[in-house]
């Protein structure tokens, strides 16, 4: 399959780019609203935290597609500063809602290891991100990063566990995303097999 809309890979590595600023704002920011979360117990903190990563997050994809700013690099920068703020996201409301130990443990391994190798799996093939995993496979980039799964992956199980009333519908969430993950790693470990 092949997308002639897909940007081409270029060859060097350019840090210095208008994304890429983006990506360490938001990083910086939301990892500092978050460490600030945690030692003062505030939920406008940590709002703000998410906040600051969410829309950063969005953001410095749709520039980068703006001025047809997207590398290699940079793509791995994003998923690098994903799991910055995650993991210190996630810290602060597991101290706001430590009742909710296990749907957030779940997440976080699921995030922090399926879908950190998911997310650089693209690095085998000549893509320049994730987001045009569908030219190697539809299914896996339906399951991960179609915008329907991304909203699933990073916010879904962080909104139930605001809401819920109870441990049990943030964690059958979080075990259906990590099994999503699981599926979508052992199809993604079959193709590479394959092109070798």
């Amino acid at each position: 399959m092949t997308n002639t809309a897909a940007p081409l890979v270029r060859s060097g590595i350019s840090f210095t780019t208008v994304p890429n600023l983006i990506t360490l704002v938001r990083t910086v920011g939301a990892v500092t609203l978050a460490l600030a979360a945690i030692v003062a117990h505030s939920w406008p903190l940590l709002i703000g935290a998410y906040a600051v990563y969410w829309i950063g997050d969005t953001l410095d994809g749709m520039v980068a597609r703006w001025l047809k700013q997207e590398t290699r690099a940079g793509a791995v920068f994003d998923i690098v500063g994903d799991r910055a703020c995650t993991s210190l996201c996630l810290a602060a409301l597991l101290m706001m809602k430590p009742a909710m130990v296990v749907p957030l443990a779940i997440f976080l391994v699921q995030f922090m290891v399926l879908d950190t190798m998911l997310s650089l799996s693209f690095l085998m093939w000549s893509l320049v991100s994730p987001n045009y995993f569908a030219e190697v496979d539809r299914r896996v980039y339906r399951w991960n990063w179609s915008p329907p799964a991304k909203v699933l992956n990073t916010t879904a199980v962080v909104v139930l566990v605001l809401v819920a009333p109870s441990p049990l519908y943030p964690a059958l969430l979080a075990t259906a995303v990590t099994l999503i993950k699981i599926a979508s790693m052992v199809r993604v470990a079959r193709l590479v097999s394959r092109t070798r």
